[in-house]
Parts: C-alpha cells; sequence; structure tokens
C-alpha cells in the first residue's frame, strides 16, 4: 500500500467513478484501474461495487476511506510543518464551528487569515458538537469548537467561556428594550418549549439540569435547527432556552428577551477540541489562539 493508491481510492470514492476520477488525476482510467485493484489484492478485500450508474464503496472500502482521511490529512500536517519557514504558520487548516457560533466567527477568521496569514488556507465546516469531535478524532477537522463535550481519550478539551441559559420569548414591539427580569428554574415548567433533538448539547445540558433540579420540562415542539427554533418563537409556538451568543447570531435577535435561568443557574461550556495524538502544526497553534481569543469575545 502507497499513498498513490491511497489518492486514488479516495477520488474514485468521492466521485463515484473511475472515469471521472481519471480525469481529475489526468492519468488514464485502466492505471487508475489498476492502482485499485493493487490496493484490493493487498487488502484481500473488495473496496468498490460496480453498478450502472458508476461505483460504491463496500463496507470495508467505507472503513479504508475512513482511515485514509486521517492518513492523508497526517501526510499534509507533515508537509506543512516541515515546509515552514522559522515556524511561520502555512499551509491549510481545518476549523469545525456550532452553527450559532460560525455565524458570528466565519467573518472575522477569514478577516484575521487575510491579512496576516496570506499564504495559509482556511476551511470552516459547521455541525453539531457532537459531529465536530468525531471531525476532529478522525482529522476531518484540525480544531473545533464545541459545546459541553464529554471526556474522550481522542481529545484534548480546553474550556474557553462559560455562557448562562436563558428563557428566550418573543416581545411585542412596544415592550422591547425592557430589562427581562432572571427566571427560576423551576419556573421552566411553566413554558411550553421548543428545543432541539436529543443529539444536541444543547438539548443534553437542559434535560440534566432539569433533571437535577427536579424539573419536568413542557416540550412542545423538537427541531433540530437553532434559527428554525427562533423563528417559531418569534411565530408564538413556544419558547426556547439558548445562551445569549445563539440569541446574538440571530438577525431576529431584537424581537426576543433573555431571562437568565437561576436557582440553580444553567450555563452552558464553549470549549476548544483538538486532537490529543497529532502533533499540531505551526498553522494549527496560531488558529487555536485565535479561535480562543474570538471566541472568550462573544456575549456571555
Amino acid at each position: 500500500m502507497n499513498l498513490k493508491q491511497l489518492e486514488y481510492f479516495m477520488r474514485v470514492a468521492e466521485l463515484g467513478s473511475f472515469s471521472k476520477a481519471a480525469m481529475m488525476l489526468d492519468i488514464a482510467q485502466p492505471a487508475l484501474s489498476r492502482q485499485v485493484r493493487g490496493l484490493e489484492t493487498e487488502l484481500n478485500q473488495q473496496l468498490f461495487l460496480r453498478n450502472g450508474r458508476g461505483v460504491a464503496l463496500t463496507e470495508a472500502g467505507r472503513r479504508l476511506f475512513d482511515h485514509s482521511v486521517g492518513i492523508m490529512q497526517m501526510v499534509a500536517h507533515a508537509r506543512e510543518d516541515l515546509g515552514a519557514s522559522r515556524g511561520a504558520p502555512v499551509g491549510r487548516v481545518t476549523i469545525g464551528l456550532p452553527p450559532s457560533i460560525g455565524r458570528q466567527l466565519t467573518l472575522p477568521l477569514i478577516d484575521r487569515f487575510k491579512r496576516e496569514l496570506p499564504d495559509a488556507r482556511l476551511a470552516i465546516v459547521e455541525g453539531l458538537s457532537s459531529h465536530i469531535v468525531e471531525w476532529v478524532t478522525t482529522g476531518r477537522a484540525d480544531v473545533g469548537l464545541v459545546y459541553n463535550p464529554d471526556a474522550q481519550s481522542g481529545i484534548e478539551i480546553t474550556p474557553l467561556l462559560q455562557e448562562s441559559l436563558g428563557l428566550v420569548s418573543y416581545v411585542p414591539p412596544a415592550e422591547r428594550g425592557r430589562p427581562a427580569p432572571p427566571l427560576p428554574f423551576k419556573e421552566l415548567a411553566n413554558y411550553p418549549l421548543i428545543v432541539p433533538e436529543r443529539v444536541h448539547a444543547m438539548r443534553r445540558l437542559l434535560e440534566t439540569q432539569a433533571a437535577l433540579a427536579g424539573v419536568k420540562l413542557d416540550i412542545a415542539w423538537e427541531v433540530s435547527s437553532v434559527p428554525s427554533i427562533i423563528e417559531l418563537v418569534c411565530a408564538g409556538y413556544g419558547h426556547a432556552v439558548l445562551t445569549a451568543s445563539g440569541v446574538a447570531a440571530s438577525p431576529r435577535g431584537a424581537e426576543l428577551s433573555l431571562r437568565r435561568l437561576v436557582s440553580p443557574e444553567a450555563t452552558s461550556a464553549l470549549c476548544l477540541a483538538v486532537s490529543a495524538t497529532k502533533r499540531p502544526t505551526p498553522l494549527a497553534h496560531y488558529t487555536m489562539r485565535l479561535l480562543t481569543e474570538l471566541a472568550r469575545s462573544l456575549p456571555g
């Protein structure tokens, strides 16, 4: 097995076609097929299923693809690390961000990279915190911001910001601008809530806090998208439990009030996540410092 075989295999898997991959790689299709067949022979596994529309990965192929992503990331990191002049950050870095954070940090991240690191390349991907942890673990992302991550051996977690949770409600125009008093946690049971599904870190945190406080939540609707939750709150379908940064990220934030939950106070931890097994490149180190700076400037 060699890196060229893995690269060829990944391109065929991504495009679902030997002919398309051959065109992208600028090699003859028979030569590409021989490389993949050689990989299958060495591994004694069939990697692709051929069909009338192209090819699809077998179960063994999917497992090899996951390994290949991490291997190629490590090779790229090694090249970037050794190619850096006097530790100058160069190369490519991929950042994973939750959607609410992405809407606030994407522009300042790109501004800083363009101004300070014109030779570096930045990719930003958005997803749930659980997905970002998986991406960092497998090497699909170099660094991520995640909410309330569980302890895992494959990642290192650094808490950056503790954000208070509050009840988010629609406010009629005539009542906007008035201060919103705190809300005792036990009174949360009196409000119909629009919440994400249980895979969402905020939902798990809210249910844990409610169980510890002996509060039975009134779950009216389950919606995965935070922007959609806010739209439903504004339409009068219920209330939400979010952080101040989550409300600030919405273009409709001025229409909402946030009553901080107290007695007990409920907080959400925003953390920096990096791989525990891979040595960060100079560019990754720079990105970690920049994310820490920007995240700590968010409204808490």
